[in-house]
């Protein structure tokens, strides 16, 4: 068998041939590898142009009010005597006359807690100006939810009597034992300021009112919730108390889209 070897020539024109066939190749994958940054780039600039939704951003403002239905008494005994062990027996057979009452009047334990007890010692200025210990004041105060606030006033003169010149009626408010149910129809007037609000503001703007984007809520506030008595009845009668109404104020802040 007999190979045949092809000659120089021939090997040089297959070697030239593959050498252009390569090069257009080359050049058309060229142009479709740079259109890729330019297509990217394109895309892009056509994000940027896009117009931004507009919106507007409302505060609501919501109250509601109701009767008071509890009422928070703030009392105490204080007793000053000349030693510390004296005025803590004179403050405790206080304290207890005062249990003892709030107890007659029907009140519950769990409905009378102990807020502070305190014992300091009194001091007197002397004429050479030093400051000379006394005696020693003893103190006890209490927080009493009164259920009936018809009675509280009643309640009052009652531990007056019972404790005498050692009794403190440190102040009563009025409050609702469940604020839930006010704070909700607060929350709902609120809703409602702030969806008018930017009905208002779409209108005025060319615009209608879209979708509800976000809403937060603040911290619901119930202001002035009652008033203390001036003074207390010295014969253990009846103090007249006025509980007025309780509010609760709601505060809410929404963005709504305006198309």
């Amino acid at each position: 068998m007999t190979i045949r070897r092809p000659s120089a020539a021939r090997t040089a024109r297959l070697l030239a041939a593959t050498a252009v066939l390569g090069g257009l190749l080359a050049g058309t994958a060229a142009p479709a590898l740079a259109a890729t940054p330019e297509r990217t780039a394109l895309r892009a600039t056509a994000r940027k142009a896009a117009p931004a939704t507009a919106t507007v951003t409302v505060t609501g403002n919501g109250r509601a009010s109701a009767a008071p239905d509890l009422a928070l008494l703030s009392v105490g005994v204080e007793a000053t005597r000349p030693t510390a062990k004296e005025a803590m027996a004179a403050q405790t057979t206080a304290a207890e006359a005062l249990l003892d009452v709030l107890h007659q009047q029907g009140l519950p334990d769990r409905d009378i807690r102990t807020d502070s007890l305190s014992l300091a010692p009194v001091y007197t200025q002397t004429k050479d100006g030093d400051s000379k210990v006394t005696g020693y004041q003893a103190g006890q105060s209490f927080s009493v939810k009164v259920r009936e606030i018809d009675r509280t006033g009643q309640v009052v003169g009652a531990v007056n009597d019972a404790t005498g010149s050692a009794v403190r009626v440190n102040g009563v408010v009025f409050d609702v034992a469940d604020p839930s149910a006010l704070r909700a129809k607060a929350r709902e007037a609120a809703y409602r300021d702030a969806y008018d609000k930017a009905s208002q503001h779409a209108q005025l703007s060319g615009h209608r009112l879209g979708r509800l984007v976000s809403l937060s809520e603040g911290e619901s506030v119930r202001p002035g919730p009652g008033a203390a008595p001036g003074g207390v009845s010295a014969d253990g009668q009846s103090v007249p108390l006025a509980p007025g109404e309780i509010e609760e104020q709601v505060t809410v802040s929404a963005v709504y889209e305006l198309i």
